[in-house]
């Protein structure tokens, strides 16, 4: 499958929690079957802006994923999931950027609260010829 993780660094996460959300990436990432090639793992992360962090074509092993993580820094600023969500699909869900057609895309949202703007934030993805709708929760 291909991951891609969307990181919140927004204000209200602080430095302290930031640094809690890697070290928790970086042990999942470990149990990914990311060496053999099945999984690839792409991430962004975000808050007024986005800081896209690397494409799913960027690493091929977990310990290239983990010190990609571990080199991130903390920003601060507003919850703009919107603009992230808005990335992942334009961006980083094309074959450009390693996206594979024939396995699955998961995109997980790390986030401590409301996107500044919740209408912008539902976004429609068409996945395998169905669209879904991803909405905010609350």
């Amino acid at each position: 499958m291909d991951i891609i993780f969307v990181l919140d660094e927004s204000g209200s996460i602080n430095s302290t929690n930031y640094g809690l959300m890697k070290s928790f990436l970086s042990d999942l990432v470990r149990r990914l079957d990311i060496d053999s090639g099945n999984t690839r793992v792409g991430l962004v992360t975000y808050s007024d802006n986005v800081k896209p962090g690397f494409n799913l074509n960027a690493h091929s092993s977990v310990a290239s994923v983990q010190s990609a993580i571990s080199s991130l820094t903390y920003a601060g600023g507003t919850t703009n999931t919107a603009a992230a969500l808005a990335h992942v699909s334009s961006t980083m869900l094309t074959s450009a950027a390693g996206d594979r057609s024939n396995v699955p895309n998961v995109v997980v949202v790390l986030t401590d609260g409301d996107s500044i703007n919740a209408t912008a934030t539902q976004v429609r993805i068409n996945v395998v010829g169905h669209i879904r709708t991803v909405k905010q929760m609350s």
